[in-house]
């Protein structure tokens, strides 16, 4: 268990700072003995990781939060969702079990073989989910705590093509897709961010990817809890699949520093 902690990072923000920055996806490190757990071949699973990491959303992550007038606080997974992914349900209300892909995936974005049927997720869920999940909720009772408040700001990415593990892959895919919650999302919130993004082009709302991350110890029940979903469609900031960064990323990094902000006050 030694090396739990390092599987995620929370940066310490501003004191007064309500906001948390959730970075889930933008990692591909494996460790060695859950690669050993993987069924693709190396070359075969450096394709897997070019398509399902939300790449450089860290990077954006940070820069916001460095141009940001009050720096918000970063949650920030340093693994990658092929370990565990900290955002699904860790049973049976997952929908995404029905293409291999609840806490623990078995199946790739091409819905090939990742893991063996009859593959035990529980000892994942124990080292890694677990663990994350705790600390997130921490997090938020922090923020709470200090400042009355808590605005988890959820930032990932999606290709600008759907992806055959899609279940609604079929409607629009905008710029960048706000993803949210009938409690969780204020409209304050929801208009913030359509005006941030607005010179990023097309803001689209829970298409392809709805809702948000709430802490299950706080999602339904707390109001001051209020969450967003940034979806950036990938061909905006960067070379598809998995390659390098581009303009783009510091356009985009800007835009989310302005809803930082807004949130802030």
């Amino acid at each position: 268990m030694t090396d739990v902690p390092s599987s995620f990072e929370f940066v310490s923000g501003d004191p007064d700072s309500p906001v948390i920055l959730h970075v889930p996806h933008s990692a591909r490190e494996i460790p060695g003995d859950v690669r050993a757990g993987i069924v693709l071949e190396d070359a075969g699973l450096e394709r897997e990781l070019d398509h399902i990491t939300d790449s450089h959303t860290a990077s954006i992550a940070e820069a916001a939060a460095r141009a940001a007038g009050v720096a918000p606080w970063r949650f920030v997974n340093r693994l990658s969702r092929l370990v565990v992914d900290p955002e699904r349900f860790p049973d049976e209300r997952e929908e995404m079990l029905s293409v291999g892909m609840g806490a623990v995936y078995t199946r790739t974005t091409h819905k090939d073989v990742l893991r063996p049927d009859g593959f035990d997720a529980e000892p994942l869920i124990e080292r890694y989910f677990r663990p994350y999940a705790r600390a997130m909720t921490e997090a938020v009772a922090d923020r709470l705590a200090a400042t009355g408040r808590a605005v988890i700001i959820d930032v990932h990415s999606y290709p600008s093509a759907p992806l055959p593990y899609e279940l609604h892959g079929d409607g629009p895919r905008p710029e960048v897709c706000l993803g949210t919650d009938s409690f969780h999302t204020p409209p304050g919130l929801l208009a913030a961010a359509r005006e941030a993004f607005a010179p990023c082009g097309e803001t689209g709302l829970d298409s392809p990817f709805a809702g948000t991350y709430v802490p299950l110890e706080f999602y339904g029940k707390r109001a001051e809890v209020s969450a967003l979903m940034v979806e950036i469609r990938r061909d905006t900031y960067m070379t598809e699949p998995g390659g390098p960064a581009g303009e783009g990323l510091s356009r985009l990094a800007s835009a989310l520093a302005t809803l930082i902000d807004v949130a802030s006050r």
